[in-house]
């Protein structure tokens, strides 16, 4: 164990009710499981309490970012009325995917806490998809667009950057 997984450790047992926000993730995710979801579950807390909870509604809903930690940040966005996430706590399933990170990083929690690693969970769970694996998934996304599996092409034109100066002007002080 490491030096910061002991910090965290200590962080959730000492925390503000996190061993229960830790539990109620698991029994979230495994109730979707017995509802025939996939295993994924997100709660996002604040001082203390719950404001958003979610399970993975992809298998539901066939939609590909209906991802548990998606759901409950776009619940939150409503409750807050804000982009961003101060004061709150994330508590996931598993490490998060890029898209989920990413979308962790633009409301900026002040801590997310993961239950289990991919490594954990490899054996149990298998989600490949035609440009990535859950092996290789982190390394497609840190490749330059040109050289990653799924085929992207850039098409310039000089009135696309016309609608960020109209951005800045409008939003400028």
């Amino acid at each position: 164990m490491s030096l910061w997984d002991v910090w965290c450790y200590f962080l959730v047992a000492k925390g503000n009710g996190s061993m229960d926000f830790i539990k109620r993730t698991i029994e979230l995710a495994k109730e979707n499981v017995e509802e025939g979801g996939r295993p994924f579950a997100c709660v996002i807390a604040k001082d203390g309490k719950i404001l958003a909870e979610a399970a993975n509604q992809v298998a539901q809903t066939h939609d590909p970012t209906a991802h548990a930690e998606m759901l409950a940040i776009r619940k939150v966005s409503q409750i807050l009325q804000s982009e961003h996430f101060t004061g709150c706590e994330f508590f996931i399933l598993a490490h998060p995917c890029p898209m989920c990170l990413a979308a962790m990083y633009y409301c900026s929690p002040d801590r997310v806490t993961f239950i289990t690693t991919r490594d954990d969970y490899a054996s149990h769970y298998v989600d490949d998809r035609k440009y990535f694996t859950l092996l290789n998934f982190y390394e497609e996304i840190g490749k330059p667009w040109q050289d990653r599996k799924m085929p992207m092409c850039h098409h310039p034109d000089p009135q696309g950057i016309e609608v960020y100066k109209l951005w800045k002007k409008r939003n400028s002080s």
